[in-house]
């Protein structure tokens, strides 16, 4: 992926305070057709609607189509950045709701939703960045994660919150 726009925390989120209703921090990224392919040789991916402009032309599309995985990847990587090396993504979940094409930025949001031993639950949702710096159309929402702190296989990993 591209630069992302801010930098990464200086610091993680303290996991011992976290509460429901707290806000995950947000991840926003412009997508450039070279991370599109990039992507498609990492997944295997390379159907023509990923890469090839005059192809997608040709279909009347503004610009080659995001893979949807990738917004998968960014929110991993978004509560990643949030919550540290110590936190391992259990379970992710998320709907595709519109195309995002090659040169769109992105903002992944998020607020927990629930908080126990070793495991947070989170509402998580990708909009594409309209213009005036407003969310724009849902790439993908809703979405939910479970995240385990501390060990992939510590007590979060046993159970609901």
């Amino acid at each position: 992926m591209s630069a992302p726009t801010e930098a990464a925390p200086a610091e993680y989120a303290d996991q011992s305070r976290i509460a429901v209703g707290d806000a995950v921090a947000p991840l926003e990224r412009t997508i450039t057709l070279t991370d599109m392919v990039a992507y498609a040789g990492a997944t295997w991916d390379w159907h023509q609607l990923h890469y090839d402009t005059a192809y997608v032309a040709q279909k009347k599309l503004p610009a080659p189509i995001v893979d949807g995985q990738v917004f998968g990847a960014l929110l991993v990587e978004q509560l990643q950045d949030w919550l540290g090396p110590l936190s391992f993504v259990r379970e992710l979940e998320f709907t595709f709701r519109n195309l995002v094409f090659a040169g769109e930025t992105v903002r992944c949001t998020g607020t927990v939703t629930a908080v126990s031993e070793g495991r947070l639950e989170v509402d998580l949702a990708v909009h594409v960045v309209a213009d005036d710096g407003s969310p724009g159309r849902a790439a993908a929402a809703p979405a939910r994660a479970v995240v385990l702190l501390g060990r992939a296989d510590g007590p979060g990993a046993g159970g609901g919150a």
